[in-house]
């Protein structure tokens, strides 16, 4: 999740909320849509429904565009392909997440995709720059958040989730906190130590367990405190391989007390400097993550038996890719570190022999 410089760090005492404009260029509209809204309009006068291919980029141009007239028009659109609308979103934006996905039973791997659409809507408002106001964003998918657990969705992502938590007992105040951790984006551009970050990472990332352990099954309450390792994991590796992506947005993730303890500097930092302190940094960083995927190791056994195989790819892909900045951590300075297709069936395929071994 990115920032702006009108942001400001958690040092500060007020809370000056950053502008609140978006840049041009990103993503039409919340509603449906073939080429527009007067299109999708026209195709849902004429009985047609819209294709799962049509459908657009996710952050909208513009707060209120949900609304309850929209209702009439989401009817023509399928459960079905509400969750096709889900899952194509979820391998286009998440594909390091989606790997493990595709491994899930049907109902399930449904639900968990209409989580993910939900919460990567919520994350790309903050993170997606648009000429718009983004509270009045976040504050209208929270509306929409409120009409799909009133089953009165008007958005295909909700379309998906309103059908979800009727077989699964997904927690509305899970996507409550997300959405407030990503107002933390707005408000704040720099975190001065680790408890500070784990405040928002426990708002964007624990939120996450919270959602799909009810999809996934769990067999022993454990599981919550390592579900809670596993997604603080997969958040701070996030953080990690996000950088230079993040610098570009005027924040900082890494808390600046353990930059200087590095001795480092913020100013080398927004500076990309590469050096033997920067290397330090990351060694730590990368360390005490694979502290947390160590700990969360011990939720895969108590995840029912038809997703553990899942939650599995889901860990290792991100061990493969914090195996990749340890190798060459200058690069998460440049861009985003990624795994191929090849890279990420390695890691599948090491997965699955795991799993006959033992």
């Amino acid at each position: 999740m990115g920032g702006q410089s009108g942001a400001q760090s958690l040092y500060s005492s007020g809370r000056t909320r950053r502008s609140s404009r978006l840049p041009r260029g990103v993503a039409p509209p919340f509603l449906v849509e073939a080429s527009g809204p007067a299109d999708l309009k026209m195709g849902m006068a004429a009985g047609r429904s819209v294709r799962p291919s049509s459908l657009p980029p996710l952050v909208p141009a513009q707060a209120g565009l949900l609304s309850s007239r929209a209702g009439a028009d989401q009817a023509m659109i399928s459960v079905e392909e509400a969750y096709q609308y889900c899952r194509r979103l979820t391998h286009r934006c998440g594909p390091h997440f989606s790997v493990g996905f595709r491994f899930l039973p049907p109902s399930k791997q449904n639900a968990i995709y209409a989580v993910y659409a939900f919460c990567r809507y919520a994350d790309d408002i903050v993170d997606e720059a648009q000429e718009a106001a983004l509270e009045e964003l976040l504050k209208s998918w929270q509306e929409e958040l409120d009409r799909c657990y009133q089953q009165k969705p008007t958005h295909p992502i909700t379309v998906a989730l309103a059908d979800a938590i009727k077989k699964y007992p997904i927690p509305k105040k899970g996507f409550e906190g997300l959405i407030e951790g990503c107002r933390m984006d707005l408000l704040y551009n720099r975190y001065p130590n680790f408890d500070s970050l784990m405040v928002y990472c426990d708002l964007v990332a624990t939120t996450i367990r919270d959602l799909s352990l009810p999809v996934f099954g769990y067999r022993d309450p454990k599981g919550v405190a390592y579900g809670r390792a596993l997604s603080t994991a997969l958040q701070l590796t996030n953080i990690v391989r996000d950088i230079g992506e993040d610098l570009g947005r005027g924040r900082i993730y890494l808390p600046l007390d353990e930059i200087k303890a590095a001795g480092y500097s913020e100013e080398e930092l927004t500076a990309r400097v590469k050096n033997e302190a920067f290397l330090k940094l990351m060694r730590f960083q990368c360390d005490r993550i694979r502290n947390y995927f160590n700990e969360s190791a011990q939720l895969i056994p108590m995840i029912e038996a038809d997703a553990r195989l899942s939650v599995s790819l889901m860990r290792n892909v991100y061990v493969a890719l914090i195996d990749r900045i340890e190798k060459d951590p200058f690069t998460v300075l440049d861009r985003q570190i990624r795994l191929s297709w090849w890279g990420r069936g390695q890691v599948i395929a090491r997965t699955l022999i795991g799993r006959s071994v033992s």
